[in-house]
């Protein structure tokens, strides 16, 4: 009893001092919402958005359609069982990345520090603006307004101190929902809350904190070092935190493009390394097209692959000098794969893609100033070169 108190004393509202005012606003449905306001006859009616055959996978669900258990990243052969009269529509990503511009154009009429998450999501720090949670909720109704006034779409708005209690919050009233956790009230509301819905807790983790009986964000804020550390190592005393609406990251304003990548799921897998190598290079053109399209070269390559079993790798190298020259970034990211499929000879992909990162204005960069190498530490041994698998 005594260690319980003294968690819920080390967690209280009082050490969360509100020093600002933070939204997080998510489009409703976005892709799905759009479909059904370009074409009236979908209006009230099951739409999914995704990609058919047997390797499709659904981009957006509507609201009508969510009732049956649909939701993005699906199988669209799963989604069609759980709904067969759904209306499936292909997606038409630039129609999206219009309305999208027209959205964050609608956040920067109230603050420039804005953080995209992807195209119908956003972080807003309003501080300098809202003085007061009244005034804060003001200007989040004013946002939704504009938007709907904007586009014909609707958002749903969480209003907190912090990042993570905003996101949490504006899943609590959708769709077109306006939530507010004030500082006093943080732990009322995020207590009852079930862990999953704690942003980055994935689902095998989730799984983890399930079967020791944990079940919501309130038993998670107060469970013991011995309980969580076999979970969480050293990230223990983060993830309580977490759980307690304790967050003190700043909202980082979109100042440039941080990658650029393309990537294809095959309708079926490809072993065969010559179509693999022909697949990643146009990839890598893609990827270069859209680069020099923004005037821009890149430091570093991504090659993402993903087997059959979906099981998702990544190999990068850095590059000097910068480019975007296709053939120089094709023949990293084919070195890079060929050296992926030494280590797996017979495996089967599903998904290839090429990415680039550490990009610069090509008219701005120095002359004998290369910036600098990827992120992840080569291996002894490997000069500028980052490899960096991962499980999907």
């Amino acid at each position: 009893m005594r260690k319980l108190e003294n968690a819920k004393r080390l967690y209280s509202p009082r050490r969360m001092k509100p020093t600002r005012a933070i939204l997080h606003v998510d489009m409703d449905a976005f892709y799905a919402s759009v479909e059904q306001r370009d074409n009236p006859d979908l209006k009230g009616k099951p739409v999914i958005v995704g990609w058919p055959g047997n390797r499709g996978v659904v981009a957006a669900a509507s609201y009508e359609v969510r009732r049956f258990g649909v939701r993005s990243a699906l199988p669209m052969h799963a989604a069609m069982r759980l709904c067969p009269q759904a209306i499936c529509v292909k997606p038409r990503m630039q129609q999206y990345k219009d309305v999208s511009r027209q959205v964050f154009a609608v956040f920067r009429e109230f603050t420039q520090i804005v953080e995209g998450l992807s195209l119908d999501e956003a972080f807003l720090d309003i501080s300098q603006s809202a003085d007061s949670i009244d005034a804060a909720v003001t200007i989040a109704k004013l946002i939704k307004a504009r938007i709907r006034e904007t586009t014909q779409l609707t958002a749903s708005v969480g209003v907190a101190s912090n990042k993570l209690v905003a996101k949490i919050a504006s899943d609590l009233a959708k769709p077109d929902g306006l939530s507010v956790v004030t500082l006093e009230r943080t732990h009322e509301v995020l207590d009852s809350l079930p862990v999953r819905r704690l942003p980055g807790l994935g689902g095998k983790t989730g799984a983890k904190v399930d079967a020791l009986g944990i079940q919501t964000l309130g038993q998670l804020r107060v469970a013991a070092d011995a309980e969580l550390w076999p979970i969480f190592g050293r990230y223990t005393q983060r993830v309580r935190e977490r759980a307690a609406g304790i967050d003190d990251r700043a909202v980082a304003p979109d100042l440039e493009d941080k990658s650029i990548s393309a990537e294809d799921t095959f309708d079926i897998d490809i072993a065969n390394p010559q179509r693999l190598f022909a697949e990643l290079a146009r990839l890598s053109e893609l990827t270069c097209t859209r680069m020099r399209a923004k005037r821009l070269v890149a430091a570093c390559v991504t090659v993402k692959i993903r087997r059959h079993d979906f099981a998702t790798f990544t190999r990068q190298k850095s590059i000097a000098p910068p480019t975007s020259e296709t053939r120089t970034i094709s023949n990293v990211a084919q070195e890079l794969l060929a050296g992926w499929l030494n280590e797996q000879p017979r495996a089967r992909l599903r998904l290839l893609g090429v990415g680039v990162s550490h990009l610069t204005l090509a008219d701005q960069l120095e002359l004998f100033q290369p910036p600098g190498a990827c992120n992840t530490p080569a291996p002894d041994g490997v000069a500028n070169v980052c490899i960096s698998p991962s499980s999907a």
